[in-house]
């Protein structure tokens, strides 16, 4: 269902909330690609960076973003395509053949050309696995990338940056391949604003990845082409505050421009975006663009299970809270996570204090073993052991079980790490049996979209279309602040 639009506000009359579809008589179906109709020139199409727009080739400057192990789907961005907006695919977990069939997915529903995005997601222990994933991303022609949890500008990043790129007639660094770095701290920030450290160029350069045209190219053009500054989010979070991060990283911006001849970096935001006023927010403050993503995992076009979706939609914004995260363990990282109706950030924490004060799972109390035994695990904890190491020689990586078996420490970490994996693959297949131990990474974003849809043709969760979604909020933001004016 297309938004209904507010009319104009009235000057001194107060202006209420932005309007909601109201719930139909008839049901309404969903059909994955085929797109909501919106209108021609839709509220909210002029907010933000316009240049972002152009690049993107989007309506509104926004952007789905990606969650990981395909939750953000085919089916989301050929959904998002398909209504002139923009979305990523959420690479994050997958194997390369995963994703190798996300890309033949998407090139089979979608016409040469269209736009969509790739997520890269950064593993400090994999530098293989990221090489590979951004050698088939140049092969498929992707030429939009969400760079996510970088600490560090890589060599695999900088070579899909700078592969294409070259000087105009005019002289001036053209880059072909677009880079928008999610970031949450001003020393990587920083990192992306400048052009890519020359040894690396160096190194593509001398191994005949890139060419000496385009590593000069590269050489006077900044490592991201956009910078999402991402507040406390869903998942992976610093906890960070858009009201103190976003103008702190838009100063960055500008300084970086000021010494540079090329096209300043767009800075957008994410996390907490749930309601047109949190949009509105982001844009007042300086944003070029937003980019959600807890809002569009309870969607239809979501790659995870109805009993997600329906745990979702029951959601408010109290509803969430801190659990280790599994790919982080041992160094203490922490994910934004849902606490209603699952039993997996208690456990999760518990799991993560054992793991701090003992050094091997043999110094655990018996009561306590049997405890995890029955409620995280569901089975001994040897079994674990013996299918945790069963994966990683499996997968091509037996020196991972050979450290572990020297170290007991280690050992147990892996255990541990065990229930996190198990937790989402539970979430994602909605095995009901095991709900108690989901897993869904979400923010408190989701519960103010669900107070902003209550009573309307969206507080279902199937009618929530991901480009519905993205109409709802940006005409609304667009009302939010004619009516501030």
């Amino acid at each position: 269902p297309a938004p209904a639009v507010a009319a104009p506000a009235v000057p001194g009359r107060a202006t209420p909330a932005p309007a909601v579809p109201a719930a139909p008589t008839a049901p309404v179906a969903s059909a994955v690609p085929a797109a909501s109709t919106a209108p021609a020139e839709p509220a909210g199409s002029g907010l933000g960076s316009a240049r972002f727009r152009e690049v993107y080739r989007s309506r509104y400057a926004y952007a789905a973003g990606s969650m990981f192990q395909g939750i953000a789907s085919t089916d989301l961005v050929v959904r998002m395509a398909g209504a002139g907006l923009f979305g990523f695919f959420g690479t994050g977990g997958l194997p390369l053949s995963g994703i190798r069939a996300a890309l033949d997915d998407i090139g089979r529903r979608l016409p040469p050309g269209a736009p969509y995005g790739m997520n890269l997601l950064h593993d400090m222990t994999d530098s293989v696995g990221e090489r590979a994933t951004v050698d088939l991303f140049l092969r498929y022609g992707v030429r939009y990338v969400e760079a996510a949890a970088f600490t560090r500008v890589t060599a695999p990043l900088v070579l899909y940056r700078a592969k294409g790129a070259h000087r105009d007639p005019g002289g001036r660094p053209v880059a072909v391949n677009q880079v928008l770095a999610k970031v949450s701290r001003p020393e990587v920030a920083r990192q992306f604003l400048a052009p890519p450290p020359p040894e690396l160029l160096d190194r593509l350069r001398a191994e005949g990845a890139l060419t000496a045209e385009e590593a000069a190219a590269a050489a006077a053009l900044p490592v991201a082409s956009d910078l999402c500054v991402e507040s406390d989010s869903g998942g992976h979070t610093d906890g960070g505050v858009a009201l103190a991060l976003l103008p702190t990283f838009v100063r960055l911006r500008d300084r970086a421009a000021a010494a540079a001849d090329g096209e300043p970096v767009r800075v957008g935001a994410a996390g907490g975006i749930g309601t047109p006023e949190a949009a509105a927010a982001c844009f007042l403050l300086g944003a070029d663009f937003v980019l959600t993503g807890s809002v569009n995992q309870c969607s239809p076009q979501a790659g995870t299970s109805d009993a997600v979706k329906d745990l979702l939609a029951g959601l408010d914004v109290q509803d969430v809270t801190y659990a280790p995260a599994g790919d982080l363990f041992e160094l203490g990282s922490r994910v934004q996570v849902v606490r209603r109706g699952t039993l997996f950030p208690a456990r999760a924490n518990q799991l993560y204090e054992l793991y701090r004060r003992h050094a091997r799972l043999e110094d655990i109390d018996a009561r306590t073993l049997a405890t995890l035994e029955r409620g995280c695990f569901g089975r001994p904890l040897a079994e674990v052991w013996d299918r945790t190491a069963r994966h990683y020689r499996d997968t091509g990586r037996p020196e991972i079980v050979h450290d572990a078996e020297r170290d007991p420490k280690r050992r147990m970490a892996l255990v541990f790490k065990w229930y996190f994996a198990e937790s989402s693959r539970a979430a994602l297949a909605g095995a009901k049996e095991n709900s108690a131990n989901f897993q869904v990474h979400c923010g408190p974003a989701m519960g103010a979209f669900n107070r902003l849809v209550e009573g309307t043709a969206l507080e279902s969760w199937r009618r929530r279309d991901v480009d519905a979604i993205a109409d709802l909020l940006m005409t609304g933001a667009a009302e939010v602040l004619a009516a501030a004016r």
